[in-house]
């Protein structure tokens, strides 16, 4: 089962780079049981407006297409972890 953590963001948004360092942070001790797309919302509009993403940052977790969790603003490590967790990471 592929995990994704879908981070839609934006160059222009301040919480976006509060969330950030969580993520990658998460990303190196997980290593590897979860994939990690970044989608700018500014330059992919079609995918924000699939998910219907109306503010940033907003993070869904997915596994094989199947939407488990949907974070909107500054998320902590730890309900991400327990979302990720849920999702079979």
């Amino acid at each position: 089962m592929t995990v994704t953590l879908k981070d839609f963001y934006a160059d222009w948004c301040g919480p976006c780079k509060t969330q950030d360092p969580i993520l990658e942070e998460l990303e190196d001790d997980w290593e590897g049981r979860f994939e990690v797309e970044k989608i700018n919302v500014d330059e992919q509009q079609d995918i924000a407006n699939e998910y219907q993403v109306r503010s940033l940052p907003t993070l869904i977790i997915e596994n094989d297409d199947e939407i488990v969790e949907r974070f909107v603003g500054v998320t902590q490590r730890e309900d991400i972890e327990d979302a990720l967790e849920s999702a079979g990471a």
